[in-house]
């Protein structure tokens, strides 16, 4: 018998909106996250009315439009978590905004489970939605002369707003050097994990390709996908006007596909809760293991190529769980871009083609990259299989920022009791690890340490990370020299000599 303030996962929902469907609305942030909450109460098995009522903390996700300074274009909810709830017939004592991240979801039910293990919440859900779909099709209707939807709502009651902390990613000095997007941020760490192996570019290309085609075909099968076609090897290496490049090393289908409209939701209670609820037990499954680790900041690290926070992260979660990877039946791994995946791949030792998979949606390019809230379809999908998979584990495996962070949940049928981790001590070591001296305005010689080019701009720029000749510091530049411009795009440009310059708020490289 395990204790009884255990924590178990008792009732997941997906929605997905397909702009080619026939019934299709462009619903709002607010809308597609009831639909994956009414999709989880019914889930639970029992009355869900009985069940949104018990709810006491729900832990919202944010959305694009509300993760930055920028206004929301079509209006929004003040109070997104207290809208869902007021259209499932729910009024929970709290409710919290957590800030931006994709390792949100899986933070949260970490976060969620220590605090019904303690005592302090009897049940809780998580929610998230992105509505990049719906966006996306108004601004073409717009230009048509149709008139906008307007989803401003007001409603009044608590919400702990934790801030949507996007500037933890950036800083001006990054952005002003065109690290303003995930892909080319993403770009840079593939980039320097491509110099490490000293593979050429095609065949960097083609391990990009061969670790993510096999995802497509699981998103071919998910009935929630935003995208269901199966894409081969070929399809992915090979650049077109349907693959375009977007930020070098990546064309565009080994980018997370952003303009998705999807929602997602999970409940959690204890298990005296559970019984008292009446939730059949053949629904719960139970948090064996989890972890939740902080990188350094992107130039500090010694190595962009690596990640000793996903790798403690992965290796943390199985000791928490008392298991091997080995005993894995199911893994999501977080596939924004490729990177993520071949760090957690070497740390466990698994192969871009394991029988059991690197994904139980079908991956962020293909299944869907509905922004902070992914992770909550890896979790929904792997309690879904685990249910009939009795005394089975899963693994997903959460990353937000530029690998600034990462959170791993084991999940299984087999009742367990709750189980601290080690993460606090872990963020310590790494927070304590060899950093790279940085210089932001050098002057005169340094190498390509690593790059990427921005093919999403009017004016095709390079984006370089270097090092100084003089003393070996870490700097950052961007170049429109045609020279070096050709070498980015059309030759291996890692290590290659260059000049640099400051100009007002960016430094300038050319060819040396």
């Amino acid at each position: 018998m395990v204790d009884p303030r255990t924590p178990v996962i008792v009732g997941v929902g997906q929605f997905t909106e397909r702009i080619d469907d026939p019934d299709y609305r462009g619903m709002s942030a607010v809308e597609l996250a009831t639909e994956g909450v009414r999709a989880a109460l019914a889930d639970t098995g029992v009355d869900a009315a009985k069940v949104a009522e018990a709810i006491q903390t729900v832990y919202a996700l944010r959305q694009f439009e509300i993760s930055g300074p920028m206004p929301a274009t079509l209006g929004k909810s003040n109070n997104y978590p207290r809208s869902v709830m007021r259209r499932v017939g729910g009024d929970p004592a709290r409710v919290v905004l957590e800030p931006v991240g994709g390792q949100g979801p899986q933070k949260l039910v970490t976060e969620a489970g220590a605090a019904i293990a303690a005592g302090e919440l009897d049940v809780a859900m998580i929610i998230g939605s992105e509505p990049g779909s719906t966006a996306r099709f108004w601004r073409h209707a717009a230009e048509s002369g149709r008139d906008k939807p307007d989803f401003t709502e007001h409603i009044e009651g608590q919400l702990e707003d934790r801030g949507h902390q996007i500037h933890r990613y950036f800083t001006e000095y990054t952005a002003n050097h065109g690290l303003t997007g995930a892909a080319v941020q993403y770009g840079l760490l593939d980039n320097a994990r491509r110099a490490q192996l000293g593979l050429s570019v095609a065949d960097y290309r083609r391990q990009m390709a061969e670790l993510f085609a096999p995802m497509s075909k699981v998103a071919a099968k998910n009935p929630f996908s935003s995208s269901p076609v199966e894409r081969t090897v070929s399809d992915i290496v090979t650049v077109s006007d349907d693959n375009r490049m977007i930020c070098d090393p990546y064309p565009r289908l080994l980018v997370a596909r952003d303009q998705v409209n999807q929602g997602a939701a999970a409940i959690m209670m204890s298990v005296e809760s559970a019984r008292r609820l009446g939730v059949p037990e053949d629904k719960w499954v139970y948090v064996h293991g989890h972890s939740d680790l902080t990188e350094q900041g992107l130039l500090d690290r010694v190595d962009l190529g690596a990640s000793p926070a996903a790798v403690h992260a992965a290796r943390e979660a199985l000791r928490v769980a008392g298991i091997s990877v080995d005993d894995v039946a199911t893994f999501d791994l977080y596939s924004c871009f490729p990177f993520p995946v071949f760090v957690v791949c070497e740390a466990l030792d698994l192969a871009a083609d394991d029988p059991r998979g690197l994904t139980v949606t079908g991956g962020l390019p293909y299944f869907g990259g509905p922004g902070n809230s992914y992770s909550l379809h890896a979790i929904a999908e792997t309690v879904t299989q685990l249910r009939d998979k009795p005394g089975e584990f899963g693994f997903v495996g959460a990353n937000g920022g530029t690998m600034s962070k990462y959170s791993v949940g084991i999940y299984s049928t087999t009742p367990a009791d709750w189980r601290p981790d080690s993460s606090a001590e872990l963020d310590a070591q790494i927070a304590a690890l060899q950093t790279v001296p940085v210089n932001e305005w050098p002057e005169g010689r340094g190498t390509v340490e690593t790059y990427s080019v921005r093919y999403d701009w009017p004016t095709r720029t390079g984006i370089i990370v270097g090092r100084a000749d003089a003393d070996g510091s870490r700097f950052m530049a961007i170049t429109e020299d045609p020279d070096l411009l050709a070498l980015l795009t059309g030759g291996d440009p890692l290590g290659a000599a260059i000049d640099v310059r400051r100009d007002e708020k960016v430094n300038r490289a050319t060819l040396a």
